[in-house]
């Protein structure tokens, strides 16, 4: 039971990392981004080329993946995106579904379709309280920690909580919002790049990662709600949790009354249930406050 846990606490962990991009783009600024996943694929697959063929230290890796991704959502967020913030939601899925689409065949084209994965360091690789996931679960708790203050206790999250709720005042009061858009979503492509980057080595890489893993990052968002990184946080572990104990309990046989009956892998059943019963019932989400601003 324990180790399920830990193993449920580093994958919700990391969960939160590759989601909490789209909650704060979402939640923050009010645009529905689902090609989140390929900002993801993008960090993975630098950290395969910068650690696997060029020799980089993994850790190296890491850092220069989320700077790189940064810096490919800043430019698109300026080139592509900032044109569609104002468009509807409908808009916004078919503008980023068709990103998703064009990611996944350029890299199909450029890295073949076979999985990859990062070669993490020797002192990583001990089985002894899984050394790895220590370190994801590290570096993730030091994130959300960071995050919260950014945004809850910095100039620069009034600024744009103020963007946010009302624009043409916070232009008036001298905020360059489209400066802190850009900068927002810099920094949310960067996490999903690192989530993508850390998250190589138990996922995997393959071109259709975006799409295959997309579903759970919208899990993440939905349960958790999105007027707070708490919310996220908070629902990513509890999904995280509830996918490692499903897929451990579930896919084996079992023996009762001398009848042997294989049970299916159930993860998937228990955090589609969790998402259907909290749209029903807290349609804002698991954790989110009570009424709407």
């Amino acid at each position: 039971m324990l180790t399920i846990l830990f193993d449920g606490v580093a994958y919700g962990m990391l969960l939160f990392v590759l989601a909490c991009g789209l909650s704060v783009t979402l939640g923050l600024m009010n645009f529905v981004n689902l090609a989140h996943g390929a900002f993801a694929m993008a960090g993975g697959y630098i950290t395969v080329v910068l650690v696997n063929r060029a020799g980089l230290p993994f850790l190296a890796g890491l850092v220069l993946a989320f700077f790189a991704t940064a810096a490919i959502g800043a430019v698109l967020e300026r080139t592509l995106y900032v044109h569609v913030y104002a468009k509807s939601h409908l808009d916004q899925v078919l503008f980023t579904i068709g990103l998703v689409f064009m990611s996944v065949a350029a890299v199909d084209y450029v890295m073949g379709s076979s999985q990859q994965f990062v070669q993490i360091p020797a002192a990583l690789q001990g089985q002894f309280v899984g050394r790895y996931r220590l370190l994801i679960i590290g570096i993730c708790g030091l994130l959300t920690v960071a995050l919260q203050f950014v945004l809850m206790a910095t100039r620069f999250g009034s600024r744009l909580r103020a963007a946010v709720d009302d624009q043409r005042v916070a232009r008036g009061l001298g905020i360059n919002v489209g400066a802190v858009f850009a900068i927002t979503f810099a920094v949310g492509s960067g996490l999903a790049g690192l989530g993508g980057a850390l998250g190589a080595e138990i996922l995997g890489l393959d071109p259709i990662f975006p799409l295959k893993y997309m579903i759970y990052f919208l899990i993440v968002v939905t349960v958790g709600g999105t007027s707070s990184i708490t919310g996220p946080f908070l629902a990513s572990i509890l999904l995280g949790i509830a996918d490692v104990m499903g897929k451990y309990y579930g896919g084996h046989d079992t023996k009762i009354g001398g009848i042997v009956i294989h049970i299916p892998d159930i993860g998937a059943f228990v955090i589609y249930t969790i998402m259907i019963v909290v749209l029903i019932l807290r349609p804002q989400g698991l954790f989110a406050r009570g009424t709407a601003r």
